[in-house]
């Protein structure tokens, strides 16, 4: 352990689960911090100011979400990584643990190798992150500072320049339509859009098996591919989750888009994969997209001091629903039929009937399709998908 160990903030209303982490992380070598509520442990994080937060949901008075939202609003804390230790397994905790931002969701029995592991990583991405962004900050600053331009000029230019890292201009255009003095809560518009959700397959055993330093190399070649997928198909990304992001296509005929696109980037998987040596990997990448069309509230979400741009609706939760559903099914692609009822040429695709599905967390069945690109033949799908059709239907999976 470096010479400042990371100094932990413990929050549980169960004593001996308290006891237990914190013997755990004291043989790790960090410093750790104690709250037995919700309250108790934001007054400890105000005035402490730690490095992570290891937090509970259940509890009464504040539960977990509730700190964690607090936490988000505080200007000095709203970085600070937060996992969700909890009993809760199910998705919809899971979801709204994300939504609040929190950084991961582990449920109990705690297993104490992949916690400490995830622990290292998020404190390690958390420290290049910061150095990088005052690093990008500091160079830019250099090269644009000319003697004619003021000093409120270029430090502005620079924070719009760096918001667009953050922020697409897509989103942008809709929370600060006249620039960004007008971003503001409450900017918000409903319309259709076909969201995608791509998830890297078995990413905590990759992860567990390299640093930091090279998950945090190969992620960022990986994303670049992806990206260059989704914006050569009109789409945007709204967001990365770790090992995952979301895509967002909005134009006329975005559920073209977001099935062209998510072929394109199984594709350029394929691609990634020949250079697994470059980036210390030993098994090859895989991936499940979930995609679904409908209406969307897109805008800043969020409180007064901290708001994040982002799209909320039945349509967001489905397709990642649909992603999760192509573990089940053996498939790269799942769609909605939403979604194929808006293409404009499906004959580009090769679209195979998953039957009426109720997807996890929702509660009407819903007819969902495997998706190839037309050069896929009926004879490599039907061995790869059949047995989870009739696996699913049988109720054995």
């Amino acid at each position: 352990m470096q010479d400042n160990p990371p100094r932990i903030l413990l929050v549980d209303d169960e004593p001996d689960n308290l006891y237990l982490l914190q013997e755990l992380l004291k043989s790790q070598g960090y410093i750790t911090l104690t709250a037995a509520s919700g309250s108790e442990a934001l007054a400890i994080a105000s005035n402490e100011l730690p490095d992570m937060i290891l937090l509970d949901v259940m509890m009464p008075g504040l539960d977990g979400f509730e700190v964690c939202q607090q936490l988000r609003m505080d200007t000095r804390l709203q970085t600070v990584p937060v996992i969700f230790l909890t009993a809760l397994r199910d998705d919809t905790s899971r979801m709204r643990g994300l939504e609040l931002m929190g950084d991961d969701y582990l449920t109990k029995p705690i297993n104490h190798k992949l916690l400490l592991t995830k622990m290292a990583s998020l404190l390690r991405l958390q420290q290049m992150r910061s150095q990088k962004v005052q690093q990008q900050i500091n160079q830019q600053i250099n090269e644009q500072s000319k003697p004619q331009l003021s000093a409120a000029g270029n430090i502005n230019q620079i924070l719009a320049e760096k918001l667009r890292l953050f922020v697409p201009e897509q989103l942008l255009q809709r929370i600060a339509p006249k620039g960004l003095e007008s971003i503001q809560l409450g900017n918000v518009k409903e319309e259709e859009l076909t969201v995608l959700f791509c998830d890297i397959r078995g990413f905590t055993g990759i992860s567990e098996s390299q640093s930091a330093g090279e998950t945090f190399k190969w992620l960022n070649g990986f994303f670049s591919r992806m990206n260059a997928c989704i914006n050569a198909n009109n789409g945007f990304i709204d967001k990365f989750l770790g090992d995952a992001l979301m895509a967002i296509f909005d134009r006329e005929g975005h559920a073209q888009d977001a099935l062209s696109a998510a072929v394109m980037m199984q594709q350029s998987v394929k691609e990634f994969n020949s250079n697994l040596v470059d980036y210390k990997l030993t098994q090859p990448i895989k991936i499940g997209i979930g995609i679904d069309t409908g209406i969307a509230a897109i805008g800043a979400l969020g409180a007064e001091g901290r708001l994040d741009s982002t799209a909320i609706g039945d349509v967001v939760n489905t397709a990642a629903r649909l992603q999760e559903l192509t573990k089940d099914y053996g498939c790269g692609i799942i769609v909605s039929k939403a979604t194929i009822a808006r293409l404009d040429r499906p004959e580009l695709f090769y679209l195979r009937s998953l039957g009426c599905v109720v997807p996890r967390g929702k509660q009407q069945g819903q007819e969902l399709y495997e998706v190839q690109s037309i050069a896929a033949t009926r004879a490599i799908a039907e061995p790869i998908i059949e047995p989870g059709v009739q696996a699913w239907h049988a109720g054995t999976v």
